[in-house]
């Protein structure tokens, strides 16, 4: 049986990480090179950073928790990737197969799609031709319309889509992609655990891995994460307001039975 992952998920505005609410309220808490120097020290399997800042507000000047000397999102990957001492998941502002080569050379191991994939699902196969599959996490984000009802959101949660859930991470995975990275906007900060309704739905239409994330309050959500059908668990803002959350995390899925990495 396949050990399931523990991955923190930090999220970057502006160049500064955030925790974030329902993907509209956002709180600076940090630098995202001192986070990933203590995360280092801890059992995670994986890192994914994602990029939310919007394309027509970006703006890397502010003096809140900047980053002296970098003044470019790629510079900062270049800096975390030079740090990080694990598997390294970058995502965000991704358009093109040439975007995705220049954050694979700036240190990145995979990368998420989201917006670029659904207005070009060919940008899926194009990047899993040139890098391979397990290199291409679609990222999805969904809000909830009904029972067993989800829809595709896109644009950091502001454009609905129109596609149901299932339909379109069954069709990514034929276009190519090697893993799906699943968030719910409904669920996100709100602490009161996972969507596992939503996760079922997704890892019943797939046969690639799955990531679950958004809801995490407590250690024992990861479990249910894990038993609804997900590959691997996540999460953001717990990382950053409890101590040991690796060990303890992992502790509480082994309670449940589950295989994690030691």
């Amino acid at each position: 049986m396949l050990k399931k992952r523990l991955i923190p998920v930090l999220l970057l505005k502006n160049g500064v990480l955030v925790r974030s609410e329902e993907f509209s309220i956002h709180q600076v808490i940090g630098n995202p090179i001192h986070e990933v120097e203590r995360f280092n020290e801890w059992n995670v399997d994986e890192l994914i950073y994602v990029d939310i800042s919007r394309e027509d507000g970006y703006d890397l000047r502010r003096n809140d928790s900047k980053i002296t000397s970098l003044e470019d999102p790629l510079q900062i990957l270049e800096r975390v990737s030079k740090t990080c001492f694990m598997p390294l998941t970058w995502g965000g502002r991704i358009r093109s197969v040439a975007e995705m080569r220049e954050r694979f050379s700036r240190g990145a191991d995979k990368v998420t799609l989201n917006t670029g994939a659904i207005e070009n699902p060919e940008l899926i196969t194009e990047g899993a031709r040139m890098f391979g599959s397990q290199a291409i996490v679609l990222s999805v984000d969904v809000r909830r319309r009904g029972t067993d009802d989800y829809e595709v959101i896109s644009n950091c949660g502001r454009t609905p889509t129109g596609m149901a859930v299932q339909e379109w991470v069954s069709r990514a995975e034929q276009l190519g992609a090697g893993e799906i990275f699943l968030q719910s906007l409904d669920e996100d900060g709100m602490a009161e655990g996972y969507d596992t309704r939503l996760i079922r739905l997704v890892a019943s239409s797939i046969g690639i891995p799955l990531i679950a994330c958004s809801g995490v309050g407590r250690f024992e959500d990861y479990a249910a994460g894990i038993q609804a059908g997900a590959s691997a668990v996540a999460a953001a803002n717990l990382w950053h307001f409890k101590e040991l959350a690796d060990r303890a995390g992992k502790r509480a899925m082994e309670k449940k039975g589950i295989l994690v990495r030691r």
